[in-house]
């Protein structure tokens, strides 16, 4: 028997709320809702996929970490260093 229908508490992480997602991860609701605006994915029903939102969220700390190493490799006045 489906454990979904033995007990409807049960969390599915395919389809979990901003609110479940949150909890799930110890964060407040609000990052993840920050993180929906920004684009994390989510179903057309509004749901979020754990595994998709964990693939997103390594993506976006990769983005941000190419982001600071490039921003750290400019010049004091924000040229590209010559290659000295």
């Amino acid at each position: 028997m489906d454990a979904n229908r033995e007990n409807p508490q049960t969390l599915r992480p395919t389809a979990l709320t901003a609110a479940d997602v949150a909890r799930l991860l110890g964060v407040a609701e609000d990052v993840v809702r920050k993180h929906l605006a920004e684009g994390a994915p989510r179903a057309a029903d509004g749901t979020m996929n754990l595994v998709h939102y964990a693939a997103w969220l390594n993506q976006a700390s990769l983005r941000y970490a190419l982001a600071s190493r490039d921003l750290s490799r400019r010049s004091p006045e924000g040229t590209e260093p010559d290659g000295d």
